[in-house]
């Protein structure tokens, strides 16, 4: 199969600051190749927050990255070991960290974490609205 016709994206990563940008990198190609460039910025945006969540919150830094081809944009699911569900907050202006969901709150069309027999999983959904859904 062709690589744009692939709809689905996966890797195991062990997160670590320094290997982000690679990430960011992968993510982007990724969400270009499917054609969807102007989703690049959002997707590989929230990406990185949530992969930063799993540096500073996971008890490993081992997940798992799916990226999922939609029909009209991007559905992007990080798998961890942890159980704690991320909760939205309004961040403290003066704190350096704690703004990563209100990005995604603010870029994702929707997002949600479930639990799942090894951790959880946080899912995202960054769509083109100019792109008709299919009934």
């Amino acid at each position: 199969m062709a690589e744009a016709e692939a709809r689905e994206y996966r890797q195991e990563l062990t997160v670590h600051p320094r290997t982000l940008v690679a990430i960011r990198r992968i993510v982007g190609m990724r969400v270009r190749t499917w054609g969807f460039g102007q989703l690049e910025e959002a997707v590989t945006l929230c990406v990185h927050e949530l992969l930063t969540n799993v540096d500073k919150h996971a008890p490993t830094p081992r997940c798992v990255l799916t990226l999922q081809r939609e029909i009209a944009g991007v559905r992007a699911i990080v798998s961890d070991t942890s159980t704690e569900l991320p909760v939205l907050r309004e961040p403290d202006c003066s704190a350096e960290n704690g703004r990563g969901m209100v990005v995604l709150e603010n870029l994702a069309d929707a997002w949600g974490a479930t639990l799942n027999s090894d951790g959880k999983d946080v899912w995202f959904e960054v769509g083109d609205h100019a792109i008709p859904q299919e009934a």
